[in-house]
């Protein structure tokens, strides 16, 4: 006779179909959840220091200014004929950037110069979600969330916020993207992904190269090589043909500046100071981790022509050309964390994921995002006032030409020229920023502009200790 077996009140009942599904969407959700929370919070901290910057005039180059001719032509669905860069000038023979069509709708929407600055950090806040979510899901939540908001504090990225819009921002997340398809091993991605980035900047097609050799050496397929030989195809096409065909100069502007013969006759120049320093920085931001997987290898070819130009603001941590090396970098340390034995450890991986977050944090004292422990210092109102009255004597839809001072406050709804080029045409008006020429009569930029353009006469129609504005008659 068989006993029937009660059930027990007490025991934990299986799990049913429904229960281990939501377990499931539960544990894949989180990575990302907490990804996107460490991704939101840099978005938050870029447009903070956007904001400030934009509010307070602190304008860093003549770039945003020309970019948002850019946008503005592509919005209007015209050739990106930037005037800044010069009367007629054609920006797709300065550099190869067709993906930047996609700032168009953007702008569209929000047509203003600080529109560009908000996609800027929008793109490199996505990129912190990609490495910080893939760092989660191989190292665990608290070691990969440190690597991430280590690599969203990162000096190249708070150096490329610092210098305001470029076309780099769009390298970022296809960097990231392309990164981590890799070291997951799904090639067709990480294969798309890197493709794009020959659309972003000419020199980009030497950085998918060696990310092909990188993929042929993991993959051990044809795949890595014929996207190295895609890279390279570009590189060439656009430095040797399409530069050259749409620049006046009739030649790749930037060739020049790379000066093999100057290397091969003083070598020891690649030891110079700043480069020396960038190099160090790259390893340290990591904790050296980087130094451990040949992912770092495709930092060879940005810091190749930026070491062999003689140009010094190329050799530093300033301005945005570090930005593509930070998901390099960052993306190789995971790498390193998640492969190599020796460092099979909870406890040590996490000793250096919190290493690589301080050291991000000790750093910034020293890059943009220091400025804000003294946002009333670093971001004075002091001459707020003075430019909205100098913009308010600049009507809309006149033509002017101006410095950098308010350059990018102007694009938006005059057609600006900038006072360093030798071709303007004459302008209706003349904005230039004269504080640092103590003494300047009031009529000083109109007497200049009348010298420049011969048979042209301008009156001055704003001046105060600050800013100039003449107009022509």
């Amino acid at each position: 006779m068989t006993t029937e077996q009660k059930p027990n009140p007490l025991a934990t009942p299986a799990p049913t179909s429904s229960a281990r599904l939501a377990d499931f969407q539960l544990a894949s959700a989180t990575p990302l959840a907490l990804a996107g929370f460490v991704g939101a919070l840099a978005f938050i901290v870029y447009s903070l220091f956007s904001w400030l910057q934009w509010r307070s005039f602190a304008i860093r180059s003549w770039d945003l200014g020309i970019f948002t001719q850019l946008a503005k032509d592509y919005a209007h669905f015209q050739a990106p004929i930037v005037s800044i860069k010069g009367d007629g000038y054609n920006l797709l023979g300065d550099h190869f950037h067709p993906l930047l069509v996609l700032l168009a709708p953007f702008y569209r929407l929000f047509p203003n110069a600080y529109t560009l600055l908000v996609v800027q950090n929008l793109l490199l806040a996505v990129s912190v979600v990609v490495i910080c979510h893939f760092a989660i899901k191989r190292l665990g939540p608290i070691t990969g969330a440190c690597l991430g908001a280590g690599y969203a504090l990162s000096w190249g990225l708070q150096s490329a916020i610092d210098s305001q819009f470029h076309e780099v921002a769009f390298a970022v997340p296809l960097l990231a993207l392309s990164l981590v398809a890799l070291l997951e091993e799904r090639w067709r991605s990480a294969w798309i992904w890197a493709s794009l980035l020959v659309f972003v900047k000419e020199d980009l097609g030497l950085t998918v190269f060696v990310i092909g050799l990188v993929m042929a050496w993991r993959a051990r397929t044809a795949a890595g090589l014929w996207l190295s030989a895609w890279g390279v195809g570009w590189f060439i096409l656009t430095t040797k043909i399409i530069l050259p065909a749409m620049n006046p100069g009739d030649q790749w502007a930037y060739e020049s500046q790379l000066n093999i013969s100057g290397l091969l006759s003083n070598p020891a120049s690649l030891f110079q100071a700043d480069k020396v320093i960038t190099v160090i920085l790259l390893a340290t931001i990591t904790a050296g981790l980087c130094l451990f997987s040949p992912l770092t290898l495709i930092v060879l070819p940005t810091l190749a022509w930026r070491f062999l130009s003689e140009l010094p603001v190329y050799w530093g941590q300033e301005w945005q050309y570090s930005a593509v090396l930070m998901p390099v970098v960052f993306c190789a340390s995971i790498d390193a964390l998640s492969r190599r034995k020796v460092l099979n450890s909870a406890r040590l991986r996490l000793l250096l994921g919190t290493t690589i977050l301080l050291i991000s944090v000790v750093l910034t004292s020293q890059y943009a995002f220091g400025k804000l422990a003294d946002t009333d210092k670093n971001f004075a109102l002091t001459t707020a006032e003075s430019s909205q009255k100098a913009l308010a004597a600049v009507p809309d839809g006149a033509t002017v030409e101006t410095d950098i001072s308010l350059m990018s406050y102007l694009v938006d709804r005059t057609e600006v020229y900038w006072i360093g080029n030798s071709n303007n045409p004459a302008p209706e008006y003349v904005l230039i920023d004269i504080s640092g020429r103590p003494g300047t009569a009031p009529t000083a930029v109109a007497t200049e502009a009348a010298q420049r353009f011969p048979g042209a006469q301008y009156i001055t129609v704003f001046a105060d200790a600050r800013y100039q504005v003449a107009q022509k008659q």
